[in-house]
């Protein structure tokens, strides 16, 4: 084969690791929503690590014309499963800086600054990894046996890469299509909301970075050992650039688009500049070469933005044949004509797994002077509440008197600055969300809150708590361990979507639906996370009258099954027919409680917000 043999077999390499890290990245950017642009650190830890682990001490080779840390020359493959695991621990630093705010911009310019201090640590502390000069003469995997110069050992070289990138390829679809990716895509979508019906996003977020690290640092392995040398040039900050184009362009969320990006980025654009004419100034070429990555980044972001290999709709109904019906985007004319299935029918207790009603009127949950102040202004203020068993209690109030704040504070999605909370007796003011979730206290939101690249029938069943796949390690089970509980689960929400009267949006994004619609499924999902107390932000608010009241007979249904309901609402005819009592909020505290009969009667409450 001649010089074009090895020229094959190199790329063969570089296509391999570049496919691998952008599997990774893709995991956690394209699947998590975690925007890591300090990703290429964990490739360069891996490097390092299988470097300094293949490699002798030191000090008594080759003169010591080198400086590094340990030199223990191990064999292979004891380097290479090092630097994995260097690469999975490199994350749990970053999530304790971060935290459960791993999210958004925060996130990305926080790995961004970690990436650039750690360079500038090893470039700086010769001592550890040889500084600047970086470390060279790394050896390659069975030197000793086979010359890594000949191309039978490039060519073979290249197979063991393909071969563990396409392990890892089947590693991450073995994660994103179980339940647990279900969950993590919702946390991409809306992690806060995500987070209000019991995801644990620290944990989520961990498993993700540990995974992609190891990933990532097992690239750096493959790659360290095909050239035999590495130094903090190969690792700046512009590399995770590329990786991010290579995932925009190739489609973020698929793992194919991702291979196929890196393929086409990283691979395609270094190799045609090989060809390309001398230009005069040597920097020219690379200057342009970043240019175009640059450009190609803002046209498919602009042209199309979920790039060459859009993420699939995953379709849970089981009519993979049937084309679904387009969304109605609309106003309150479309909602007008939602008609609700069968929902009278339905057996909430069975479907809910409701416990048996007690309805003894005890309080299950309560509040003691609550407070909430942002940047020095109050705006709820000592606000004692008690929420009954079994009732569905309303709350009431001008705009900014403090309803939805109190809310979010019942269910921990805000933090309070005073007072208590207490849930069964037990003070809960300072459990996190996610656990108050998972104890019962489930929240819909004021604003539309639905996973919005997740299909209706993912929305319900990302809800439902206690599944067996829904953990890291139970995805990696296998469908065979969680697959038969999955199907229990998606025939349990396909009965209360039937029930609702959208069985035919089933598989339609959630995002492409009416006002109307979007609050419905949330409704349901809420409902399908088998809430013991039910926390409702303005469910109604653009829902069509005739819709609402049949959905108002459903919650009081409910409530006589033993489930109990907080609903913040500004229709007084919803609190008119069915709740009782009624909190009124007026300037952050509690103006009055009762029926809306006495209510009327109140002359304070009437001048607050009655006559408005």
């Amino acid at each position: 084969m001649g010089p074009y043999g090895f020229y094959i077999a190199i790329i063969l390499v570089y296509a391999a690791v570049d496919s691998m890290a952008c599997l990774g990245l893709n995991l956690q950017f394209g699947v998590a929503g975690i925007s890591n642009f300090g990703y290429i650190i964990f490739q360069s830890v891996g490097a390092y690590t299988a470097a300094v682990l293949s490699m002798p001490n030191a000090k008594t080779t080759n003169g010591g014309f080198q400086q590094y840390v340990l030199g223990w020359h191990l064999p292979w493959p004891f380097p290479w499963i090092g630097a994995a695991i260097a690469g999975g621990l490199l994350a749990i630093p970053f999530v304790f800086i971060v935290g459960k705010r791993l999210r958004g911009d925060f996130a990305a310019v926080g790995l961004l600054v970690s990436a650039v201090l750690l360079n500038l640590l090893v470039k700086n502390y010769v001592p550890f990894l040889n500084g600047d000069a970086g470390i060279s003469l790394v050896p390659s995997p069975f030197q000793h046996y086979w010359n890594p110069q000949s191309l039978g050992y490039q060519f073979a070289y290249g197979g063991v890469a393909i071969v563990l990138t396409i392990g890892v390829y089947f590693l991450v679809k073995r994660v994103t299509e179980s339940p647990y990716g279900r969950s993590l895509r919702a946390m991409r979508d809306n992690d806060i909301v995500a987070d209000s019906l019991g995801k644990d996003l620290r944990m989520q977020r961990t498993s993700v970075l540990i995974l992609g690290g190891a990933i990532a640092g097992l690239s750096g392995a493959i790659l360290v050992g095909f050239i035999t040398l590495w130094a903090p040039g190969a690792w700046g900050y512009a590399e995770t650039i590329v990786l991010f184009a290579a995932i925009i362009i190739g489609g973020a969320g698929n793992h194919k688009g991702a291979i196929l990006g890196a393929v086409l980025v990283p691979v395609g654009f270094e190799e045609i500049t090989r060809y390309l004419p001398p230009l005069g100034n040597p920097e020219l070429v690379p200057a342009l070469e970043w240019v175009s990555i640059g450009l190609l980044i803002v046209l498919f972001l602009w042209f199309r933005p979920n790039g060459i290999l859009p993420e699939k709709r995953r379709i849970l109904s089981g009519n993979k044949n049937a084309a679904p019906p387009e969304p109605t985007k609309g106003d309150a004319e479309s909602d007008a004509l939602i008609k609700i299935g069968n929902v009278q029918e339905l057996n909430f207790h069975e479907l809910l797994h409701l416990s048996e009603p007690v309805n003894d009127n005890r309080v299950i949950l309560s509040t003691n002077g609550l407070t909430k102040s942002f940047n020095g202004v109050t705006v709820v203020s000592d606000v004692s509440i008690a929420i009954h068993q079994g009732r569905l209690t309303g709350m009431i109030g001008p705009n900014g008197a403090g309803k939805s704040t109190t809310l979010a504070m019942l269910a921990g999605t805000l933090p309070s600055s005073g007072g208590q909370i207490f849930y069964e007796g037990t003070d809960i003011t300072s459990m996190p969300s996610h656990k108050r979730a998972q104890a019962g206290i489930v929240r819909t939101f004021q604003l539309a809150s639905e996973f919005k690249k997740l299909t209706v029938l993912e929305n319900l069943v990302s809800a439902i708590p206690h599944q067996s796949g829904d953990t890291f390690l139970g995805s990696l089970r296998g469908k065979r361990y969680w697959g038969r509980q999955d199907h229990d689960h998606i025939e349990r929400a396909k009965e209360v979507l039937e029930g609702f009267g959208l069985s035919q949006y089933a598989d339609v994004y959630a995002g492409g639906l009416s006002g109307g619609q979007r609050r419905l499924v949330e409704i349901m999902r809420a409902l399908l996370a088998e809430p013991k107390i039910l926390l409702l932000d303005e469910p109604m608010a653009g829902v069509h009258p005739n819709l609402a009241h049949k959905i108002g007979d459903q919650l009081t249904n409910l409530c006589e099954g033993g489930m109990t309901i907080v609903m913040v609402e500004h229709e007084l005819a919803i609190m008119d027919a069915f709740c009782d009592p009624v909190i009124v909020l007026a300037e952050g505290q509690v103006l009055a409680q009762g029926t809306m009969a006495e209510l009327r009667q109140k002359e304070e409450v009437v001048e607050a917000y009655l006559v408005g």
